[in-house]
């Protein structure tokens, strides 16, 4: 399992593939709450082959914004990352205002 320091993330697919084929899924790492309203690109960007799902396990206050089709999480201090059999499993520690 990987730890990260970051404010927020958002969860993405690669376009493309078949409906029957696992995906490539970014998860990209911000130092900033509400990325997708700036231009600011990630301080980093993890990609993830063959995944099927991505799956987040006690974190309370996820957003699916459908302007960009991503998943925005805020309000970090550290997100675990953990791969398993096709399964990406996101943690983390998550101040709430």
């Amino acid at each position: 399992m990987e730890t990260y320091n970051v404010k927020s993330i958002t969860i993405s697919k690669k376009a493309g593939g078949s409906e029957d084929k696992y995906r490539i899924a970014f998860i990209g790492l911000f130092d900033e709450n509400n990325p997708h309203l700036t231009a600011k690109a990630p301080f980093k960007v993890l990609e993830f082959n063959d995944i099927e799902k991505v799956r987040l396990h006690d974190l309370r206050n996820v957003s699916f914004y459908l302007v960009g089709n991503d998943i925005v999480i805020n309000n970090l201090e550290t997100l675990n990352v953990d791969v398993t059999e096709g399964v990406v499993t996101l943690s983390g520690k998550q101040v709430l205002p």
